[in-house]
C-alpha cells in the first residue's frame, strides 16, 4: 500500500484554461522532479496567466509559456537541468520543456507534443542527442490541444509559426484530483 500511495503522491495535476477550452495535465514528479518543480513555480506565481501559445506547428507541437499577446517575453528564472534521460518519451499529448540549442537552457517555455516525436527523445549527452525533457501528459482536453494545433499561423517579426488569432492561456493552476 505504501508504494501505491507514494506513486500517487508523485502525480501533480494542473488545469490550463485557454481561449479554446481547458486542458488537464498530469505531471510526473517522480520521473521529472526538477522540471515539475520549475513548472509549478511559474504556475503558482501566475506567470502563465495571460500568455499565449506563441508557436504552433501542425503535426508536431504547440508551444507556450513566455509571450504575451503582443509577443513580448516575460522575465524568467535561471535555466534548469535537462531531465530528458528520465524514461518519459515525447509521445503525442505529452508535455515537455522547451529550450534553446543548449541542452540545459529550459526556463518557462513548454510544449505539448501533437505527434509521436521520437526525434526529441534523449539519445546521448551530445549537442544533438540531449533531447527534450517530458514531465507530464494531457489527461483531458485532447480535443482542445487538437484545435490549437489546427490554427492558422504566420511569421510575426522574427518569429515563425505564430497563430494569426492569439490562443490565450487565461489561467493555469494546480488542482486536486
Amino acid at each position: 500500500m505504501g508504494a501505491t500511495a507514494n506513486a500517487e503522491s508523485s502525480k501533480v495535476y494542473v488545469k490550463m484554461q485557454t481561449s479554446k477550452g481547458n486542458i488537464l495535465l498530469e505531471l510526473n514528479r517522480a520521473k521529472a522532479p526538477k522540471s515539475v518543480a520549475n513548472f509549478l513555480r511559474y504556475v503558482n506565481e501566475g506567470h502563465y496567466d495571460g500568455t499565449i501559445f506563441h508557436r504552433v506547428i501542425s503535426g508536431f507541437m504547440i508551444q507556450g509559456g513566455n509571450m504575451d499577446k503582443n509577443m513580448k517575453p516575460k522575465q524568467t528564472y535561471d535555466p534548469i537541468e535537462n531531465e530528458a534521460r528520465n524514461g518519459l518519451y515525447n509521445d503525442k499529448y505529452t508535455i515537455a520543456m522547451a529550450r534553446t540549442n543548449a541542452p540545459h537552457s529550459a526556463t518557462d517555455q513548454f510544449f505539448i507534443n501533437t505527434a509521436n516525436n521520437g526525434a526529441l527523445n534523449f539519445k546521448s549527452e551530445s549537442s544533438s542527442g540531449w533531447g527534450y525533457a517530458v514531465f507530464g501528459k494531457v489527461l483531458s482536453g485532447k480535443k482542445v490541444v487538437d484545435s490549437i494545433e489546427k490554427v492558422v499561423t504566420f511569421r510575426k517579426g522574427r518569429h515563425d509559426d505564430v497563430p494569426v488569432k492569439p490562443v490565450m492561456i487565461i489561467k493555469v493552476e494546480e488542482v486536486k484530483q
